[in-house]
C-alpha cells in the first residue's frame, strides 16, 4: 500500500514500496495527484508492466547519442554522413535534457526551428535518426522509453533534382581543371568522365579498389552499393580508356580525395572558376541516365544503375525538351552538352 504524506504546503510525497521492486517517490501539489500517480504504479507492478523511469532522468539525449555514435554508427555505409550529423545533433541544446522531460512537442519545435534554415531533406534525415536512436534505445538497451519520435510529422521530401548539363558547360568545367593548380585535377577530371560514362556515385567512385577494376571484361565489380546490394558496371570504350590512363599508386583508384565532402569541395570550386552555376557532382548521375534512358529499357536502365524500383529510373531521367521533341519525331537538332 502506498503512503502519502505531506511536507509543506502544496508537497505531497507518494512512496510506493513493493518487495522486489525499487522504492517510488514523486511529489505533487495535491494529495489526489499523489494518490492517482500511487494506484498507477501499483497497478502496473501488479501485472508486470511497470518499468522503472529513474534511470532516465539521469540520462541525456546527449548521453544516448555518444553511445549509439560509438555503437551503432561504424555499422552503417554512411558512417561519416551520419557521425557528422550526430555532432550537430550534440551542439543543440536539446542534447543537455534528460530524457525524462523530452516529448513529442521538443522534437516538433526542433523541427521548426531546423526548417527555417535548412532544407527539408536534412531535417527529415536528422528525425529519421533520432527515431531510429530511440528504437535502439527501446529494443536493444532495454531503456523504459516511450517512442516520441513516432508522433512528430516529418518534412515532405524536397522535390527531385533535375539539373542537366547546359551547352558548353562540360568544356567549360573540364577548361577550368586544367587551369588550376595541384595534383587533385587529373583525378577530378576522371571522376567527372566516369560519372557521366557509368552513372557511378560519388561514394562508389572514391571506394573503387583496383581489384574491382576488370578492364579485360571491361566490367567493374561494386561490392556493396548505397542500397545495400553488389552490381556489376559495364564499362563503354570511353570509360576504360580513362580507367587504363589512371596512374595504378596504391589500392584505391582515386587516393586524392578522402571522401565525398572533398571531391564535392573541388568540384565546386572548378564551377565557380568555369562561371557555371547549380551544378551539384550528384548532378552526373541524372545526366548520364537522362542520355541512356532513351535507348534502353526502364528495367535496363535501373539495372544499370542499382536502382530497385522503376519509379527510381523515372526520377533521374530528366530529358530536355529538344529530346522530348525527338521523341514526338520533331525534325528540331538535339542540344549538345
Amino acid at each position: 500500500m502506498a503512503s502519502i504524506t505531506r511536507r509543506g504546503p502544496f508537497q505531497f510525497q507518494a512512496i510506493v514500496r513493493r518487495k522486489g521492486y525499487p522504492t517510488q517517490t514523486k511529489t505533487f501539489e495535491t494529495r489526489n495527484e499523489a494518490e492517482a500517480w500511487s494506484r498507477s504504479i501499483e497497478s502496473k507492478i501488479d501485472v508486470n508492466q511497470f518499468r522503472d523511469r529513474r534511470e532516465l532522468e539521469m540520462l541525456t539525449l546527449g548521453d544516448l547519442l555518444q553511445r549509439y555514435l560509438k555503437e551503432v554508427t561504424p555499422t552503417k555505409r554512411g558512417a561519416v554522413q551520419e557521425g557528422n550529423r550526430i555532432k550537430q545533433l550534440l551542439e543543440h541544446p536539446l542534447a543537455l535534457r534528460p530524457l525524462s522531460t523530452l516529448r513529442a512537442s521538443d522534437f516538433a519545435s526542433y523541427r521548426n526551428e531546423r526548417l527555417e534554415n535548412h532544407r527539408a531533406n536534412t531535417v527529415r534525415l536528422e528525425l529519421a535518426l533520432l527515431s531510429h536512436l530511440y528504437t535502439i534505445a527501446i529494443r536493444e538497451w532495454s531503456l523504459p522509453l516511450e517512442h516520441e519520435l513516432k508522433k512528430v510529422s516529418r518534412p515532405k521530401a524536397d522535390p527531385g533534382r533535375e539539373r542537366r548539363l547546359q551547352p558548353g558547360e562540360l568544356a567549360r568545367l573540364l577548361a577550368a581543371i586544367k587551369q588550376q593548380d595541384g595534383s587533385a585535377g587529373p583525378a577530378l577530371t576522371a571522376c567527372i568522365e566516369l560519372a557521366l560514362e557509368t552513372g557511378m556515385r560519388a561514394g562508389e567512385l572514391l571506394s573503387l579498389e583496383w581489384c574491382q577494376v576488370d578492364l579485360a571484361s571491361a566490367v567493374l565489380y561494386l561490392d556493396m552499393t548505397k542500397n545495400g546490394t553488389s552490381r556489376l558496371v559495364p564499362l563503354s570504350e570511353k570509360a576504360e580508356q580513362v580507367l587504363a590512363s589512371l596512374p595504378r599508386n596504391g589500392r584505391r583508384v582515386f587516393p586524392n580525395f578522402y571522401d565525398t565532402s572533398g571531391l564535392d569541395r573541388v568540384f565546386k570550386r572548378a564551377c565557380n572558376v568555369a562561371g557555371i552555376e547549380g551544378l551539384h557532382f550528384h548532378d552526373l548521375r541524372h545526366e548520364s541516365a537522362s542520355q541512356r534512358a532513351p535507348h534502353v529499357t526502364p528495367q535496363t536502365l535501373a539495372k544499370l544503375y542499382g536502382w530497385k524500383s522503376l519509379q527510381m529510373a523515372m526520377r533521374y531521367y530528366n530529358p530536355l525538351l529538344s529530346e522530348l521533341h525527338a521523341a514526338i519525331g520533331r525534325t528540331s537538332p538535339l542540344t549538345p552538352y
